[in-house]
């Protein structure tokens, strides 16, 4: 009874927070249900992760840290990192870790963990180490529309998802048969084999869940899948937030992930603000 007005808060703030650029673009985003007390030690060590992340994106594309600030138990450790877009120059990289950052800062006050992820780069944290443990749990999916049955598209479609998975040594790749094209990603924390079995993972559910599908998107939590054909893309615009705009509740606490969907929250609040 008491979660509505909350969802309706958090929406309203990732709203206001959307970025017009490409490498900004939210895609999803979710905190611990756990928090920490201000003024404390884990606080101080949250606050150095972000700034390390921040930091470290003007030189690389991707880092991780472990953070315990002198005065702090082990209960008190900080794990962070991010990653960009493997196509992104040092200056976009940082920009667009600074802006997730400021925006976890927004969505997960005083939440122990965080996880933030825009067009152009992720950044997470949390009370319990993440690094280098692979994460195949579906995150955020999306699906454009059918463009009926091609068999061509079709399965040009399925090349470029199979040349995804396939990794071939790359955490990075971009590929495209035709008129589609395709982009994957793994976070770097992983093997080059446990980041060919995300790929393989999320395209899989990409090519059975969006069917014939213009565009899909598939991310997982240590790796994505993106495809589109014919110009069609995926990236959101302020006009059509409510059809890709989710916010993901308890990814880092380790609980059920709920995806709920800016349509839905916006009627929630719409029938509570009547009553």
């Amino acid at each position: 009874m008491h979660h509505q007005p909350t969802l309706c808060l958090i929406s309203s703030l990732i709203i206001f927070h959307i970025s017009s650029s490409a490498t900004g673009t939210f895609i999803y985003g979710g905190c611990s249900q756990t928090r920490f007390t201000p003024g404390s030690p884990y606080e101080s060590n949250v606050n150095s992760v972000l700034t390390s992340l921040v930091n470290s994106a003007a030189f690389s594309s991707f880092n991780n840290f472990k953070v315990s600030v002198p005065g702090s138990t082990q209960s008190d450790i900080v794990y962070g990192l991010f990653q960009c877009r493997g196509d992104l120059t040092t200056s976009a990289c940082r920009d667009c870790v600074a802006h997730a950052v400021s925006r976890l800062g927004v969505i997960c006050p005083e939440s122990t963990g965080g996880a933030m992820q825009l067009d152009g780069c992720f950044v997470k944290f949390d009370s319990s180490s993440f690094l280098g443990v692979e994460d195949k749990t579906e995150v955020f999916k999306k699906c454009g529309p059918s463009v009926g049955y091609n068999s061509d598209i079709i399965s040009r479609r399925d090349g470029v998802l199979a040349y995804m998975a396939a990794g071939n040594g790359q955490y990075f790749r971009v590929g495209g048969s035709g008129s589609v094209q395709g982009v994957a990603q793994c976070v770097q924390d992983l093997s080059l084999s446990e980041c060919q079995d995300c790929l393989s993972e999320a395209g899989g559910r990409l090519k059975s869940d969006c069917g014939a599908a213009a565009w899909g998107d598939m991310y997982l939590g240590k790796c994505y899948v993106r495809y589109s054909e014919r110009g069609f893309h995926s990236r959101s615009d302020d006009g059509d937030v409510d059809k890709t705009l989710a916010i993901i509740i308890g990814i880092i606490a380790g609980v059920a992930v709920i995806i709920v969907f800016l349509s839905y929250l916006t009627r929630l609040c719409d029938r509570k603000d009547g009553k």
